[in-house]
């Protein structure tokens, strides 16, 4: 197989690298979708996605569908090894500020689905499966990927002016760039049973945290049918211990109650070593990693593939820009920077949490039974655990954060309606500037010129509360909805904001209901 080189090649086609190639195919960039399998992996595994990867969906076009099937979840209860409650974080199941339910569980082959579904929207974009990438090579700026044919075994080689690795955990690109995960010391190995039944299993819906330190549990309902359990495995034992209900029946019974056993049926049964790692080179020259080949997040937070889309929502725009040649290929170098301490802080969180679950043995049961009911005092954590806010991104050159505390630069900028359309229908993938300033027609039409969207924050309205809350009247909002910069002089705006004219091919986002806005 020869071509000219494409501007972008992308190894693995999971939801990290379908995500990639969508927000690129929305910019019209032309790019190369490399995969092992021919098909969805059909195995379940993440079951979780928070509001603010709700809103990447809606960009990706799939939120309606990702709507039929998903369901959102009441929060987080803490129950001990008696299954009695220790606490509980109520979540509201009805849109948050970004728009979307805070905490929706779903099963991950029908989400992939979806996304490679509607990754053929995008003519610009070829999806290869069954070819496994075994080799790459630098030559000048371009890099070749060889790549078998799993059927065959011919090999084929394709050039590209970058390469995107989101090839999962035994990654071949972070082989090939000679980056090393390093390990933050944490390992267990679990037990996760997917099962389904037609029978009701009568059971609050939320996720259940059994914190037991001799066998630790987690339970959720994923699915009008379908239900997740995790369980702390033993030195001694295997998933091979745990191979039909009949096993299984001791551990989910205090869920299953009067279920019968030929009411159950057991999709999956597996064996799972949660790690925390993070790799320490995310970028080689023009090849990056994204996703589980940069990071892996133990499961206590539900932030795992969540993590990954938000690498491709932070490069993929910046890859686009600099392919179009509006900005600077500098803007790259912010990419690790950015999410390389983001994807830390939610590790260690997920690690703290995980921790707290099992460790100290009888004392620490003891322990938590006492000060778990009391979490919802400590100021500051009841919201932490509810909402489930990630934190800022650090100063960059795409993160002008001056040096006061409470600043908007590097936060989420909400998505609030604006005459029956959310924020992000009206800003498509472009670059932001929200002002309560009244911009004069010749700010205007430098601001458009440059490519952005001006959005008006109206005297009361949610944005204009948004911006009052940390003293600013103006911010400039990236494509990924990360505030660039906030103040208070349109003028010192304009001089800051960044010139992004590129293709925008994107659908119509979807509203929290799953309407097209």
């Amino acid at each position: 197989m020869t071509t000219n080189p494409f501007p972008v090649a992308i190894v693995g086609a999971g939801p990290t690298g379908v995500t990639a190639a969508t927000l690129l195919g929305q910019y019209g960039i032309e790019c190369l979708l490399l995969d092992r399998w021919t098909d969805v992996y059909p195995q379940p595994r993440a079951v979780h996605l928070d509001d603010e990867i709700c809103r990447i969906l809606a960009r990706l076009g799939v939120y309606e569908d990702f709507v039929a099937i998903s369901r959102p979840a009441n929060g987080l209860r803490l129950l001990d090894s008696h299954m009695r409650l220790l606490a509980e974080f109520r979540r509201d199941t009805a849109c948050s500020e970004h728009g979307y339910a805070k905490a929706n569980m779903f099963d991950q082959p029908d989400l992939e689905a979806v996304l490679r579904s509607n990754l053929g929207r995008y003519r610009s974009v070829t999806l290869r499966g069954n070819s496994e990438v075994v080799g790459m090579a630098r030559n000048g700026d371009l890099t070749t990927v060889v790549f078998a044919d799993r059927a065959t075994g011919e090999q084929h080689r394709v050039t590209a002016r970058y390469v995107l690795g989101c090839d999962g955990a035994n990654s071949v690109v972070r082989a090939a760039i000679g980056s090393t995960m390093r390990d933050l010391k944490f390992e267990q190995r679990w037990l996760v049973v997917d099962i389904a039944t037609v029978a009701e299993l009568n059971q609050w819906e939320g996720v259940h945290q059994v914190c037991d330190p001799i066998r630790a549990a987690t339970y959720m309902r994923i699915g009008a049918t379908r239900y997740r359990w995790e369980f702390r495995l033993l030195p001694h034992e295997s998933a091979a211990d745990y191979s039909d209900i009949a096993a299984l029946q001791p551990l989910i019974a205090p869920w299953t109650g009067r279920v019968l056993a030929d009411q159950l049926t057991l999709i999956r049964v597996a064996e799972y070593t949660f790690r925390a790692q993070l790799a320490d080179q995310w970028r080689s020259d023009n090849i990056f990693l994204l996703g589980d080949a940069a990071h892996l997040t133990p499961p206590f937070i539900g932030q795992g593939m969540g993590a990954g889309l938000r690498d491709a929502m932070n490069l993929s725009w910046k890859l686009a820009g600099v392919l179009a040649g509006t900005l600077p290929a500098s803007a790259l170098d912010t990419y690790e920077t950015e999410r390389k301490p983001h994807a830390r802080t939610m590790i260690l969180l997920a690690r703290t949490i995980g921790t707290a679950m099992t460790a100290g043995g009888r004392p620490g049961e003891v322990l938590r039974r006492a000060i778990a009911p009391r979490l919802r005092h400590v100021p500051g954590l009841k919201s932490k655990i509810v909402d489930g806010a990630t934190p800022a991104l650090s100063h960059t050159d795409l993160v002008l954060k001056p040096y006061l505390p409470l600043q908007l630069a590097g936060t989420l900028c909400p998505n609030p309606e604006l005459d029956g359309r959310r924020f992000d229908a009206v800003v498509r993938g472009r670059f932001a500037v929200v002002t309560a300033q009244r911009p004069s027609d010749a700010q205007r039409r430098d601001l458009e010129q440059r490519g952005a969207v001006v959005v008006t924050a109206g005297r009361g309205s949610d944005l204009d509360t948004w911006l009052q809350s940390r003293r600013a009247t103006v911010a400039i909002v990236r494509p990924d909805h990360t505030v660039m910069w906030a103040g208070r002089d349109l003028h010192t705006l304009s001089a800051r904001l960044p010139t992004f004219v590129v293709g925008d091919h994107a659908p119509t986002p979807t509203n929290a209901q799953g309407r097209p806005q």
